[in-house]
């Protein structure tokens, strides 16, 4: 059985090729380190689109409401403005985590 593959600090697994473990490469290992690094530079990037898709989805379910013949109530206002206004000043995964939605109002 090959030895796990020290690159950079990290320990990499060896492979599985036609049942025989070997070692990665150097270049193998580069690549793979890249791969993570590429990953998690996106971590924020996620985070705000799942964050957009949840607040499209809230402010559609009272999308109605704000048609030309129905009047929004304060409240109904107050929450929608809230909701556009979630991702304001969201900076880190961190922020992006601890976002709170605001109550939907009764309609």
């Amino acid at each position: 059985m090959s030895k796990i593959h020290n690159y950079k600090g990290v320990d990499y697994s060896p492979k599985n090729v036609n049942g025989e473990l070997i070692e990665l490469t150097d270049a193998e290992c580069e690549a793979l380190l890249q791969q993570a690094t590429e990953w998690n530079e996106g971590a924020f990037d996620r985070s705000m689109e799942e964050l957009r898709i949840k607040r499209n989805r809230a402010l559609a379910e009272t999308d109605y409401l704000a048609m030309s013949d129905q009047t929004l109530s304060s409240e109904m206002t107050t929450y929608r403005q809230a909701l556009r206004d979630i991702t304001n000043g969201l900076t880190t995964v961190a922020d992006v985590e601890a976002v709170v939605f605001p109550e939907k109002p009764e309609a």
